[in-house]
């Protein structure tokens, strides 16, 4: 049977149920003669009657019933499942995929979704943490958290971060017996911790600056690690300079535990921002996410 006689069997199981045309006519919001149209003209294709009709009384036959108590249960459950879908379109629930730095995630997402979270219980968010710049189309992610100028031109971007300053720190121990840089090229004369970028499959160039002047500096150490958390640790173990956000380091640095290097070429990024494709269609649940990770006004 073609589909479009599925509106045809929908008409029949309102007659069967209602056992009246008249009944039925007006649930279905057709004329009575339209629906007796429909109902003859359903029982010629299949080649069997459905209904037994006197001038009193409309009732299934036994082929009819036989149709009745099969399809009708199958079309309660594609009612219930399109009730289910809908839902997702008038309650927030659903599951959000993020991608994000490990920075980012930590000293942005979270403590913004530990307040965010028990308020949506049917709301579920999952963070993927990598350096990599992801297509987040591709790789099926709702939202993906990046630094302001690494966001691709048509996506949609909400700052959620101030800017965000960069610095290079080193462990006392480690500068006692080196004399600490003076110039961006001496840091190649350095054990440097580096970050690998899995995008590019080489490791970051640090970028420095000072007035008008930039520098990238690829430099060279014993360790490497794809995360900002790894490199601080390793700098605080004495294993040498590392380049990391400032206000992850600034806790260590007040302490004495870490000294700032080369302060004076510290440069400063666009701070971070989500993205996403389109605002068409946007999810309750996205929108709401949205709206809790974005950056208040004011505090730019």
């Amino acid at each position: 049977m073609a589909r479009d006689s599925y509106n045809d069997l929908l008409a029949f199981l309102a007659v069967a149920r209602e056992r009246s045309f008249t009944r039925a006519a007006a649930q279905l919001g057709v004329s009575q003669s339209a629906l007796s149209h429909t109902i003859r003209a359903l029982e010629t294709r299949l080649g069997v009657r459905l209904l037994t009709r006197t001038t009193r009384s409309v009732a299934p036959t036994e082929a009819g019933e036989r149709l009745f108590n099969s399809l009708a249960p199958r079309f309660e459950e594609i009612d219930a499942d399109l009730a289910e879908v809908l839902a997702f379109r008038d309650q927030p629930r659903g599951t959000i995929r993020i991608t994000a730095t490990d920075y980012a995630a930590n000293s942005v997402l979270w403590p913004r979704l530990l307040t965010f979270l028990p308020q949506y219980p049917d709301i579920k968010v999952e963070i993927m943490t990598d350096y990599g710049l992801t297509d987040i189309v591709a790789e099926r992610y709702d939202i993906g958290v990046r630094l302001g100028d690494q966001v691709a031109k048509d996506m949609i971007a909400v700052r959620i971060a101030p800017d965000m300053r960069m610095a290079i720190v080193g462990a006392p121990g480690y500068l006692k017996d080196r004399p600490a840089p003076e110039t961006p090229q001496a840091l190649t004369q350095h054990n440097c911790i580096n970050l690998r970028l899995p995008t590019h499959g080489g490791c970051y160039a640090w970028e420095l600056s000072k007035g008008d002047t930039e520098v990238q500096v690829r430099v060279e150490g014993q360790l490497t690690f794809n995360g900002a958390y790894q490199m601080l640790e390793a700098a605080l173990a004495g294993f040498g300079l590392a380049y990391i956000p400032e206000e992850l380091a600034r806790p260590y640095v007040a302490s004495g535990r870490l000294v700032w290097v080369l302060e004076d070429w510290f440069p400063t990024f666009p701070g971070f921002h989500l993205y996403y494709p389109s605002r068409r269609q946007s999810s309750r649940a996205l929108t709401l996410v949205v709206d809790a990770l974005r950056l208040s006004k004011g505090a730019v």
